[in-house]
């Protein structure tokens, strides 16, 4: 029986194409072009899986003109790229990569807090420029992380790794908002009140956004949220972006209406709002959260994983859509 075939749309490990190759036919994109819509669809002929990696957009009209796709397996958490009602329409299973990347991003997002908001990005530039000829008692001073109020904005996963690095290892006030509130005993655990929006981003010094993306989460932060928050404050987003209103928080930041931001996601990434470029008091990473090796090579893992127990029969391991039959001629 010949070998499903499937397609790798960007780079990946080599260790991963070889283990994929052990099951399928696999055309690889290891050159990492950048491919439009038009050449993904071409790429996509005759091939019942796709390995993504958030990038690739996955809508009704690649569907339409992909019938012979089965299964697209996401290297990433997030699966904003999914139009997940045209997935089901089109019995087409997604699946993304949760749980192997929670700590590493966790680690990630409270490195960005503390680079924020005490300046790190800031200052080194100033060194670099060779600006530094004497010290200075109010030289890039900072906000104060340990003791005080942590605002996470998404409590899933991540957003409780975060509270848990706040609350047990700098003291901190935790105070969340999420579309539901966690249980008691999980509350105790990360040492986290619930709190409502307003609320959290009117009493928080640090806010954390964690939350998934979606049309309900566009611009969950906008010009109306940051006038809420104290012009002490700081902005993190480790989230998607489209979380935040990128142009509105350009403004607030030259205008020092909150007094810093750190941000791993763009809107339209990976171009960043020219705006955000020329401001001083923001850090800026280039969707890096998750990339340590160790991770990256679990996420990757996930996703063949997802490719192999769906193409062979036993189906997928993380669903994100609702999971048809197994495919005709699956092993």
């Amino acid at each position: 029986m010949s070998k499903p075939r499937i397609l790798v749309a960007r780079a990946v490990f080599p260790e991963t194409i070889a283990r994929l190759e052990q099951h399928f036919e696999v055309a690889s994109n290891q050159s990492d072009d950048s491919w439009s819509k038009a050449e993904l669809i071409a790429q996509l002929q005759g091939k019942q899986g796709v390995f993504t990696t958030g990038s690739e957009r996955i809508d009704a009209e690649l569907l339409a003109a992909c019938p012979e796709l089965k299964i697209c397996a996401n290297m990433a958490v997030g699966y904003n790229n999914f139009d997940v009602d045209a997935m089901a329409a089109h019995g087409v299973v997604g699946t993304n990569a949760p749980d192997v990347l929670t700590e590493t991003t966790a680690d990630f997002g409270f490195a960005l807090l503390m680079a924020t908001a005490r300046r790190i990005a800031e200052s080194e530039h100033f060194l670099r420029a060779g600006h530094w000829s004497k010290w200075s008692y109010d030289m890039f001073a900072g906000a104060e992380i340990h003791g005080s109020t942590l605002g996470i904005i998404g409590m899933g996963r991540i957003g409780q790794g975060i509270a848990r690095r706040g609350a047990h290892g700098f003291g901190m006030k935790v105070i969340y908002h999420n579309r539901s509130r966690l249980d008691a005993a999980l509350e105790a655990e990360c040492k986290a009140s619930y709190a409502g929006k307003e609320e959290l981003l009117k009493t928080a010094d640090h806010v954390v956004l964690v939350v998934p993306y979606s049309a309900a989460s566009h611009h969950t932060i906008g010009a109306a949220e940051l006038a809420l928050m104290k012009p002490t404050a700081t902005l993190v987003n480790i989230a998607r972006g489209g979380i935040v209103d990128d142009a509105a928080l350009a403004v607030a930041l030259r205008e020092k209406r909150i007094a810093a931001a750190g941000l791993d996601v763009f809107e339209g990434e990976p171009k960043v709002h020219p705006d955000l470029l020329t401001v001083p008091n923001v850090v800026l990473t280039p969707h890096i959260a998750s990339a340590t090796v160790p991770t990256r090579r679990a996420m990757a893992e996930l996703a063949a994983d997802n490719l192999i127990s769906f193409l062979t029969g036993r189906g997928p391991k993380t669903p994100v859509t609702p999971v048809p039959a197994v495919p005709s001629g699956a092993r």
